[in-house]
């Protein structure tokens, strides 16, 4: 195993583009407009969610297609949001993020993001999040999301 390759090869992936200071600097919630600019929530109903959203260049991969965690990142996202439909009032953190890729979503390609909630407890809930090319309907990624509802009084 060449160790110092996988070293440079990590490294070289954090090269940075924009100077330290300047990305240390950058606010808390940061990552989730990242993420989500563009996004539009297209229907809300009690258990379910239908999000879409055009593929934009900042989210690609060195493939030039969806990079894989910001698949993960939206189906956390959504599929947190999707349990304040049941009325849930969540502080928790996912426990568990089941995702197949079964293709992949190019930029410019629209999506769509549908979360539905499987069962919702005091303390535990699971989502099944499916994100579709909204042209042909073609699943690409479909996860199941297991989050405990760290239910507090500070909400």
């Amino acid at each position: 195993m060449d160790f110092p390759a996988v070293k440079r090869s990590l490294e070289a992936a954090a090269v940075e583009i924009l100077p330290t200071p300047m990305l240390d600097s950058l606010p808390s919630k940061f990552y989730d407009a990242f993420i989500l600019h563009g996004l539009s929530v297209n229907l809300i109903e009690p258990g379910r969610l239908l999000c879409s959203m055009a593929i934009p260049p900042r989210l690609l991969n060195t493939g030039k297609f969806l990079h894989g965690g910001a698949t993960i990142s939206l189906i956390d996202i959504v599929g947190s949001a999707v349990f304040y439909t049941v009325g849930a009032r969540t502080t928790g953190s996912p426990l568990e993020i089941s995702t197949s890729f079964l293709d992949s979503a190019f930029v410019h390609e629209e999506i769509e993001i549908e979360a539905k909630v499987l069962r919702i407890g005091k303390a535990i809930g699971v989502a099944n999040i499916d994100l579709r090319k909204k042209k042909n309907g073609k699943l690409f990624a479909q996860a199941r999301y297991t989050k405990y509802l760290g239910v507090t009084s500070n909400i």
